[in-house]
């Protein structure tokens, strides 16, 4: 059976490993619940797992040191799936030596603590040897998946990457499966106050908003003005840009719509660094809805051309 687009994106520093499938099960989303079985007498007896995954005592587990993740939230109900179902997916876990008896929960964590609260006393587990980098790969990957985890951790588990582990920024996004804008765009969110990522826990402003906030001398102020005024990433940047310009009338009189256009340093900045890495004029206009954009470069003939294709398609 071929892998799904998802799990092949997720680079190939962790083929190895995802290519286990009682380690891809332990990442993957959780399932849905099988819908209502037959009575015992007509259903027909299920086909035996492969490996079967193991089960320890609940209290042997503890959390991982490298989990993203800094809010648990059971918004989905995965407490009272639980306590219906069991756990349908195991906790991935790995020794920790030294410890008898005791294992550092790598993928899962958000299941373990709903065993807890469902007063489950075992729990289903796949137990893998795994270094400190594999560790925080895999935790980072199984709560990307979920798509409900923060920008903040996200940016937070990247740096913790490139800072414990000395990956640039081309490796995490191969690994990750994200480009490398991505990631650079993401880390960026690390230069805001605390109370500006605070905001961005607690999902009151968007990545995008809280990004284009790094463009004002004082992000706080402006971060409760657009949470209290519900301010686009557009009209950010509008402002970021200097005075709101004034609309222009038509001639019926009536004011029409902003003109397009208006930047701001960082994408000033990022023009620049576009036009030092590629040697030609380069221009990002805003477009449509967040933060569409695009990107025109002015080049003079075919032989510029090659040189683009080549540096943009180059390994």
């Amino acid at each position: 059976m071929s892998q799904s687009p998802k799990a092949r994106g997720l680079g190939r520093g962790l083929s190895a490993l995802l290519g286990d499938e009682d380690v891809a099960a332990a990442v993957a989303p959780s399932p849905p619940p099988a819908p209502p079985q037959p009575t015992p007498s007509e259903a027909p007896r299920p086909a035996a797992a492969a490996r079967a995954p193991a089960t320890l005592p609940i209290t042997y587990l503890r959390p991982g040191k490298f989990q993203p993740r800094t809010v648990f939230e059971d918004k989905d109900g995965l407490v009272d799936s639980v306590k219906q179902f069991g756990l349908l997916q195991p906790i991935l876990v790995r020794p920790l030596y030294g410890e008898p008896d005791t294992y550092e929960i790598i993928a899962g964590e958000r299941r373990w603590r709903a065993a807890q609260k469902a007063q489950l006393h075992e729990v289903p587990v796949v137990i893998r040897t795994l270094d400190d980098l594999d560790a925080l790969q895999l935790a980072l990957i199984e709560n990307l998946q979920r798509t409900d985890l923060s920008a903040i951790d996200e940016a937070m588990g990247y740096r913790r990457l490139m800072d414990q582990f000395n990956q640039t920024q081309e490796q995490v996004a191969e690994t990750m499966g994200r480009s490398r804008p991505h990631i650079a765009n993401t880390l960026r969110l690390l230069d805001l106050p605390e109370e500006v990522r605070d905001m961005v826990q607690r999902h009151e402003l968007s990545a995008g908003q809280a990004r284009t906030l790094l463009a004002f001398p004082d992000p706080v102020t402006m971060a409760e003005r657009t949470v209290k005024e519900k301010l686009s990433v557009r009209e950010l940047e509008r402002l970021a840009a200097g005075d709101k310009p004034a609309a222009p009338k038509a001639k019926n009189g009536k004011v029409s719509a902003p003109v397009e256009g208006t930047k701001t340093a960082d994408t000033k900045a990022l023009e620049r660094r576009l036009e030092e890495a590629l040697g030609l004029k380069a221009s990002l206009s805003l477009r449509g809805l967040g933060e569409q954009s695009i990107l025109t470069l002015e080049i003079r003939d075919y032989d510029q051309l090659d040189l683009v294709v080549e540096r943009l398609t180059r390994r």
